[in-house]
């Protein structure tokens, strides 16, 4: 008997249990905060877990994350060191992610905020039509999400620049690494997305000095961590024009406060949290798959790097 403990609240939650359970008869489910044997809990599936938790289970073997990044797993002071973490990749988070990234890079291409302007002014107004090869479109983060949105956005014809912590070779993409070469991969992006794992070193990434180092009147789209922006030197940036606007789905406190400046900036669009979901159904066999290969002593694919972040 194998047991799991989840940490983690979904509507079909029953019904991922039932699945669990006829895909892998000799699983043993509880579900948090009720724990009738924590002596024997092997795994824990989580996304959020309370600090301190992980200290409870002196049996626990591995770690599942249902999180892009695992930032709330690694805080916890108490986390086992020999214990693996290991995130469940569910492929339709990668593809909606990409979704949202073209749909605000387009709004940024094919001027939809100037046209919002000219129909709010009841002006009829054509525009210069851009070509996709005018907008250097810059990705900071090259892991699956980043990579799939840099080939998507290529494939419309954007020039591609993307950054990465270690070397990457991306067919068609000009990849920098390193902090040395960061800001040579911004100098020529007209639109900058920010997908990197939320580290220390990347904390306060999306400031003045990246901002500065872009050209006039940039566009930021941040989907990765609310950490990873100041936020006041973005709306700096967009009182002195070095910035024209900025897309955020993430925030350093959710739900946005009320009486947060950025909700009084036209130039700045705001998602709550929303550029990308991960559905109990689509990750449900990716999960199975990793509790049988640790089980049977098979190897584990989307290990964590601790001392990456990621």
């Amino acid at each position: 008997m194998f047991s799991i403990l989840i940490i983690y609240e979904a509507e079909n939650l029953e019904l991922l249990i039932t699945e669990l359970k006829a895909s892998i008869p000799d699983l043993d489910i509880e579900v948090w905060p009720e724990v009738e044997n924590p002596e024997k809990i092997e795994a824990i599936l989580t996304w959020k877990p309370p600090l301190g938790i992980m200290a409870k289970f002196p049996q626990l073997k591995v770690i599942m994350s249902l999180g892009a990044g695992v930032e709330q797993i690694l805080r916890d002071p108490n986390l086992p060191q020999n214990v693996p973490i290991v995130r469940i990749v569910e492929p339709r988070v990668t593809s909606r992610m990409t979704e949202y990234i073209l749909l605000a890079v387009l709004r940024v291409h094919r001027q939809a905020f100037a046209y919002q302007t000219l129909q709010q002014a009841q002006h009829w107004q054509p525009l210069p039509l851009p070509e996709t090869s005018s907008c250097t479109i810059g990705i900071l983060g090259l892991g699956i999400l980043g990579t799939d949105a840099a080939r998507t956005l290529n494939t419309l014809g954007f020039p591609i620049r993307g950054w990465s912590r270690t070397p990457k070779n991306i067919d068609g993409i000009k990849c920098f690494h390193g902090l040395d070469q960061l800001q040579p991969c911004l100098s020529q992006c007209r639109v900058l997305v920010c997908l990197l794992p939320l580290t220390k070193e990347t904390k306060g990434i999306l400031n003045r000095e990246t901002f500065s180092a872009m050209p006039q009147g940039s566009y930021v789209i941040n989907v990765a961590r609310g950490q990873h922006l100041v936020e006041q030197d973005l709306l700096a940036a967009l009182d002195s024009g070095q910035l024209s606007g900025a897309c955020l789905d993430v925030f350093s406190q959710e739900p946005l406060p009320e009486n947060h400046p950025f909700w009084s900036y036209p130039q700045i669009t705001i998602t709550p949290h929303v550029a990308t979901q991960t559905d109990s159904e689509y990750w449900t066999q990716s999960l199975i798959d990793t509790i049988c290969c640790f089980r049977d002593g098979l190897p584990l694919k989307n290990l964590v790097n601790r001392q990456q972040g990621y």
